[in-house]
Parts: C-alpha cells; structure tokens; sequence
C-alpha cells in the first residue's frame, strides 16, 4: 500500500521591504530624532530669525539707532493704516505732532488720523553700517521726512526703541556664545584633567570648583565686574565687552568640568582606552582621540543649556550698570531705564528689550532640551 503524502501549501514569497534602521549610523538617529521634536526645531528657527534680524538690524530698522529726536522724547509707538483718509490701499502711517500740556507742562505726541503717509521699503534714510563693514544709507522701510516710523516708541531721548533693541541683540546674543566657548575651552580642559590624572591634580581642581561654587551666581558676577583695575576705565566700549565674557566665563566653566570629570573617569577603563594604552598610545592620544569625540554630544548640550546663562548674567550686569556702557547698547543696558516705576507705568514699550531676552532665553532652552533628548536615541 502506498503512502499517502499530503501537499504542503506553497507560502508565496512577499518581498518585504527591508528596514534601514539598523543600518543608520548613530548621527543619523540624533540628527533625525532632533528633527521629530517640535519645540527644538521651533527654538532652532526662531533663533536663526533673531540672529538675521539682529545682524540685519541697521538696515531693517528706520532710523539709526543713536539719532535724538528731541520732539519725540518717550514718544508712542507709531500707528498704521491700510487705507489712508482719501481711500487709497497701502501700507499708511498716521502723522504725529508734539504739543505741550497745559496740565503737567510736558511736551505729549498725539496722532493726527486725519492726515497719513505711504510707507516706502527700500528707501534712503540715515547713513548706517551694516555687518560692521557695509557702508549704505538704504532703509527696509521709511516714510518722507520730518516723520519717522518708531515701531517699538521712543526712549527719554527721543531714540528709536526698536532700532536699539535690534543692535543691543548684537551684544547680548553674541556674547553667550562667546562666555560658553571660553568656559567650554575651561571646562573641557581641566575636568580632562582632573577626571585622567587624579591625584593631586583632581584634588586641586575640584577645590577650586567647590570654592567658586559656593558663591551665588550673580553677586559673584557683579563682585568680579565691579572689581575690574582702574586701567579698564580708560577701555573702549569693544574692549569692556570681551573683559565682560571674560567676568562670564570664570564662573561658567565649573559645571561642565565636574560632569566630563565623571564622564572622562568611566572612559578611562572603558575597553577601548585600555586597548590605545596597550597599544602605546600617548595620554594626549587618548583624551584628544577617544575621551573627547565620546563626549562630544554631551559637551554641545551643556553648551546650549549654557548660552541662557551667560545672556542673563550680561543682561543683569549691564542693567545694574556694570556692564555694557554707552556708546555700545545691550538688552541689559536698554532696561536701565526702567529701575523707575513710574516709567514703566507711563510708557510700558521701555520693558520690550525684556521681552526680548525671555523670547531668546526660552528658544535657547528648547533647543537645549532638544539636544539633550537626540543624544540619547535609543532612549524610550
């Protein structure tokens, strides 16, 4: 008798599409997981936006941001319209004028509705120097002289608000990155040190981190700014603002010491450091060429965890008048003028520079937060 085999069903063959997940390196995995996060990408473009207008900033504001117009001390903001009062579209500002108070004896702009002005891009207005080296007296937007726009108001001297909050950005958003790169130079080199040599040299160096840290943040600050040798006084406002990053950066350095210490004491008797040493490697191999490259994702987050530090500590300096002084603006310095109440209460627009700083504040730590999330992608 035969036997009887029974026909196995043939399975048909799916080409299934294979995955590249594996395949991805892990810059890749970071850079993508960065990406799929929508705060960090929302600090990301919004800083790049400040940086181009700040740069920009002589040519997109109206006026030069140093020019006094005596009848326009503490003035309003300008008002816009797009209809002017005989029915034309456009972009339309109404006209102001100053007159005296009968009342409080002090000169007050009023707007006149009944009269407008077209409002003119690309046109020529006061002579300014863009990017520090371009010569031009051409404007983003004007209006005919005598009137002039003030998007943001005036000062108590009649100087364009918004012009001023655009150059002050200059100052206060360069100068975190360049107190984080000095601290990051600090940090990085003597939490090296201390976390590969050990011994007498990690005892020295984390005293000093222990001292230095024992002081509350912007007292130390204002005590080091405060302290500067009688010879500053005779600096140039360029010279000040690179001794200012300098004050910035002492303090700054400490907490990414003591994190690459712990970060650089588990490389060191991780395989591959004991593999280059058997190999004869040189210490400087070493930490320059294995330590350093493995701690590179966290070196850049501290860094951007960072920058917010160093544009409040500018901004606290400079309002307490120990910091940026005139004829160079900050965002710190523009707020000087609202230590009085009554200024703030009478003419609110002076307290925009603080908007300012908390917008760029937040966008720095979302993008902080962003980054410290991608270093990790394999994290839930």
């Amino acid at each position: 008798m035969s036997n009887i085999v029974t026909p196995i069903p043939l399975v048909p063959v799916v080409d299934e599409p294979v995955s590249e997940v594996g395949q991805l390196s892990q810059w890749t995995l970071m850079r993508l997981r960065f990406a799929r996060n929508k705060l960090a990408m929302t600090g990301l473009i919004g800083l790049l936006i400040m940086y181009f207008l700040v740069f920009l900033g002589p040519f997109v504001a109206p006026n030069e941001y140093t020019f006094q117009n005596s009848d326009y001390i503490f003035g309003n903001p300008s008002q816009f319209t797009l209809t002017s009062p005989d029915g034309q579209f456009g972009l339309f500002m109404y006209s102001t004028t100053t007159v005296l108070d009968q009342n409080s004896f002090k000169f007050v702009v009023t707007t006149d509705k009944t009269k407008a002005l077209p409002v003119r891009f690309f046109t020529k207005g006061d002579p300014i120097t863009v990017l520090g080296f371009i010569q031009t007296d051409i404007h983003l937007f004007e209006v005919d002289t005598p009137q002039r726009i003030y998007l943001m108001g005036a000062d108590s001297i009649g100087r364009d608000m918004f012009a001023r909050t655009l150059i002050g950005g200059q100052i206060s958003m360069t100068i975190g990155l360049i107190g984080v790169a000095l601290s990051l130079l600090f940090g990085s080199v003597l939490g090296t040190i201390s976390g590969y040599f050990m011994g007498l040299a990690d005892d020295i160096i984390q005293r000093i981190i222990e001292v230095i840290s024992s002081f509350p943040s912007i007292p130390l600050w204002a005590a080091l700014a405060a302290s500067l040798p009688p010879v500053s006084e005779s600096f140039s406002a360029l010279n000040r603002y690179f001794l200012i990053t300098i004050v910035l950066s002492v303090i700054g350095w400490t907490g990414l010491a003591r994190q690459l210490r712990a970060k650089v004491m588990a490389y060191r008797s991780a395989d591959f450091c004991m593999a280059a040493l058997s190999a004869g490697g040189s210490d400087a191999r070493i930490i320059f060429v294995h330590m350093i490259p493995n701690a590179a994702s966290h070196i850049i987050v501290s860094a951007a965890l960072s920058i917010p530090g160093m544009i409040l500590g500018e901004t606290a300096l400079s309002f307490l008048g120990l910091g940026i002084l005139p004829p160079m603006v900050s965002w710190g310095a523009l707020l000087k003028d609202s230590q009085q109440v009554s200024v703030v209460v009478q003419h609110p627009w002076i307290l925009i520079p603080g908007a300012a700083v908390i917008i760029t504040v937040l966008f720095f730590s979302f993008l902080g937060d962003g980054l410290r999330d991608a270093v990790d992608p394999y994290s839930i």
